[in-house]
């Protein structure tokens, strides 16, 4: 959402095979601005970094909106909303985890002019991993919070609901509005689930995450993420894993525990070049404790 934004970041659109991708960059000062004794600087000359985002109702870039722009004076800092989520298209369909390979890739190959560094969590990290895989030409390292399938070890993650309630006409839609689309569910989802401390919860979290979740067409996107038609083995994937990635995970995630990313560490150990457990903290660090994410980045990034 672009009235969430940090300062000196706007929006850009690419067009997908799925639709438009709107996708946060720096737009104005103090980012794209002159140094001294020199024109404006074109910040897409820059390495590329690209930010991705969990999935779950109201998910979109906003999730790293407190860490990139630490990185916007040393790299092309690329945040999508992606497709079916945030201020992105939201096409009615199915989906199915062929969609967002395929855009996450289309969007890599229309914005980065070299490999990427990519930066996501939870289940578009485990996408990150499957994309590294069959195109590795496209990336140059990766950097993951709490990756995970959720079916991972053909354990699961458990789904909250069961099908036959999710997949009922109206029901549906029903769950959808009573569980994203309203300000104390959203809050209670956020504080319960995704944070180990609910003190570091903000008002600015709460409207974004709504904002997100009250787009037009929403749901289906979330409906599909609920259902479990994203979930896969990502530890069938992660051995053949090329490329140079730090997995970071919260103490205290909930869903995948760490014990389970440890697991899928140690499947690829000359790959995975470090795992980082990050105390006190859920599935999403980065937005709950963004300045220990920022310092760990930066001992990589540099």
């Amino acid at each position: 959402m672009l009235q969430f934004q940090p300062p000196g970041f706007g929006h850009k659109i690419i067009h997908t095979s799925l639709g438009a991708m709107v996708y946060y960059t720096q737009t104005n000062a103090p980012w794209a601005m002159p140094a001294v004794g020199k024109a404006i600087a074109d910040t897409e000359d820059l390495p590329p970094l690209l930010f991705l985002h969990n999935f779950g109702g109201g998910a979109s870039a906003y999730e790293w909106s407190k860490v990139y722009p630490a990185f916007a004076s040393n790299y092309h800092i690329l945040a999508p909303d992606l497709i079916g989520w945030g201020e992105s298209a939201h096409p009615v369909r199915d989906y199915k985890i062929r969609d967002y390979l395929s855009t996450i890739a289309e969007f890599i190959i229309q914005t980065c002019r070299q490999p990427v560094t990519v930066v996501a969590s939870s289940l578009t990290a485990a996408f990150a991993i499957r994309l590294a895989i069959v195109q590795p030409n496209l990336f140059k390292a990766l950097f993951l919070v709490c990756p995970s399938g959720f079916d991972d070890f053909g354990e699961g993650a458990g789904r909250r609901l069961p099908l036959s309630v999710i997949n009922t006409p109206l029901l549906d839609s029903f769950i959808y509005i009573l569980g994203a689309e309203n300000e104390i569910a959203v809050r209670n989802f956020l504080q319960s689930f995704l944070f180990a401390k609910s003190q570091r919860l903000s008002q600015e979290m709460v409207e974004a995450y709504l904002t997100s979740a009250q787009q037009p067409n929403a749901k289906f996107a979330a409906l599909a993420f609920l259902r479990g038609d994203l979930y896969f083995d990502v530890s069938l994937y992660i051995q053949q894993l090329t490329i140079p990635t730090v997995i970071f995970w919260g103490e205290k995630a909930q869903f995948t525990n760490i014990k389970l990313g440890r697991r899928l560490a140690n499947l690829n150990p000359s790959v995975i070049q470090d795992f980082y457990a990050i105390a006190d903290a859920g599935i999403l660090p980065h937005l709950e404790i963004p300045e220990v994410l920022i310092g760990l980045l930066q001992r990589y990034l540099g």
